[in-house]
């Protein structure tokens, strides 16, 4: 692994839920999901990942995302390149502290034809807790709409 991310390398591996995630929004139904995480590397100072998610009951594909992570040489500055399915890029930018990642919208670019309304602010947090599990919250903003608790789920390590 790059010296450089050996702070981040509690992320590493597999993560997957065993009781499904929570998700709301004012303009939407709540819903629960199931999603795994994966979080790899190959040398370089950058940190691959891939999380899927899956509606709980259906099993139905719901939500991707696909992307890297990257620290700012010398500090605990964080940044997310995030690619979604949903045809949002998006950079958040945050800091870490011990084993929690709080991180918030820094750009923003959409496919031309995305569904309104249009996502403006996401502000995610993951922690490692005690219990060795990782936690992950998910707020989000739109056009319509200010910044409330989108996602919130808990993983277990897989590998």
């Amino acid at each position: 692994m790059n010296p450089g991310l050996l702070p981040l390398d509690w992320l590493l591996g597999t993560w997957e839920c065993d009781e499904p995630g929570e998700g709301c929004f004012p303009t939407i139904k709540p819903f629960r999901y199931t999603e795994t995480l994966h979080f790899s590397h190959v040398g370089q100072p950058v940190i691959n990942f891939m999380f899927n998610a899956f509606h709980a009951e259906s099993k139905k594909p719901l939500h991707r995302e696909c992307g890297f992570i990257r620290m700012q040489p010398g500090t605990n500055r964080v940044a997310f390149i995030i690619a979604q399915n949903s045809g949002l890029v998006e950079i958040e930018e945050g800091e870490l502290t011990g084993q929690q990642l709080n991180l918030q919208t820094q750009s923003l670019a959409r496919v031309s034809f995305a569904r309104e309304p249009h996502v403006q602010q996401i502000c995610r947090v993951f922690q490692l807790r005690p219990d060795g599990k990782l936690e992950q919250t998910v707020s989000m903003a739109t056009d319509n709409q200010p910044l409330v608790q989108h996602l919130h789920i808990i993983y277990r390590r897989a590998s």
